[in-house]
C-alpha cells in the first residue's frame, strides 16, 4: 500500500460530506465484520482469565491515551502544513502588490509594460496555475513570466535619485516575491510522511481488536464499538482532508491572488 499524494488524489475528487460518511463507514463496517468473524478468535485467549473485561479495559485506556496523543499531534501538524502553505501565499501576493506599487512610479512607458506584466502573472497563478496545482502539478510556465518580468525591470535606468531609490525598492520586494513564489511551489506536493499513515491505521486496527477482547452482549458490542469506530474515521478524514494544502475542503484558496487582480483590473 503507497501513501504518495499522488496516489490517493482521486479522493479529494469526492464531495466532502459523501467522503467523510465513506470514511466513517469503512471503518465501522471494519469493525462490525471483525466483530462477527475475527472476536470469537481472539476471546479465546482471554476466556478463562478472571476479570478479563477489567484487564482489557485498563489496557484500551493506556493504549488510547498514547494513540489519541499521536491522532492530535498529527492532526495539529497536518493544519500547520496548510496554515504555513497559506502564509506563503498571502505573502507572495502582498510582495507581488508592494512590487506592482513600485513600478506604477516608473516613469513611462515602462510603467505601463511593467503593471501588465504583473497583471498577466496575476491572472495566469488564478486562471491556469491553481487549478495544475489542485491537481499536484507544480506550474512551471510562471517562472518564464517572471524572467521575463525580471528582464524588462533590468533594462529601467534610472536618471535621478529619486528614481534609483524606487527603482532599488522594486529589486528588493522582486526577490521577496521569489522567495514566496518558490515556497508555494516547494509546498504543492508537501504532505504527511507514509510512515505516519502507518502508524496511524495500525493503531486504529489495534484498537478496535482490543475491542473486541471485550465481554458483553453483541449488540451492545456492535454499537458501543461502532460509535469507537466512527469517530476514528471521523479524525482519519479530517487528517487525510489536510494532508494536501491545495486540495481537499480544507485548502488554500487563490482568493488573495483575486483581490489583487481586481484592484489591478480596476486602474
Amino acid at each position: 500500500m503507497s501513501f504518495a499524494p499522488q496516489d490517493w488524489f482521486w479522493l479529494y475528487d469526492i464531495p466532502t460530506q459523501q467522503l467523510a460518511l465513506g470514511f466513517v463507514a469503512v471503518f465501522v463496517g471494519f469493525y462490525w465484520v471483525g466483530s462477527i468473524l475475527v472476536r470469537p478468535i481472539l476471546r479465546q485467549f482471554i476466556r478463562h482469565t478472571a476479570g478479563a473485561n477489567d484487564i482489557v479495559g485498563y489496557v484500551l485506556s493506556c493504549f488510547c491515551v498514547f494513540y489519541g496523543l499521536l491522532l492530535g499531534l498529527i492532526a495539529v501538524t497536518a493544519y500547520q502544513n496548510v496554515s504555513g502553505a497559506g502564509e506563503n501565499v498571502t505573502r507572495e501576493a502582498a510582495a507581488l502588490s508592494a512590487l506592482y506599487e513600485d513600478v506604477s512610479r516608473y516613469p513611462e512607458p515602462h510603467g505601463q509594460n511593467l503593471r501588465w506584466l504583473l497583471r498577466d502573472y496575476t491572472r495566469y497563478v488564478i486562471k491556469y496555475a491553481w487549478p495544475l496545482q489542485r491537481r499536484g502539478i507544480i506550474p512551471e510556465e510562471g517562472t518564464i513570466r517572471a524572467e521575463a518580468f525580471h528582464e524588462k525591470l533590468l533594462d529601467f535606468q534610472p536618471q535621478s535619485p529619486a528614481q534609483e531609490i524606487v527603482h532599488a525598492e522594486a529589486l528588493r520586494q522582486f526577490n521577496n516575491f521569489l522567495e514566496y513564489r518558490r515556497m508555494r511551489l516547494l509546498s504543492v506536493n508537501s504532505s504527511l510522511p507514509a510512515s505516519m499513515w502507518y502508524v496511524m491505521i495500525l493503531g486504529a486496527v489495534l484498537n478496535i481488536a482490543i475491542c473486541w477482547l471485550f465481554d458483553m452482549r453483541f449488540i451492545t458490542q456492535l454499537v458501543l464499538g461502532g460509535i469507537l469506530a466512527a469517530y476514528l474515521g471521523t479524525m482519519m478524514f479530517l487528517i487525510f482532508d489536510m494532508n494536501q494544502p491545495f486540495r481537499g475542503d480544507v485548502s488554500i484558496t487563490p482568493e488573495a491572488f483575486q483581490t489583487l487582480y481586481r484592484r489591478m483590473d480596476e486602474e
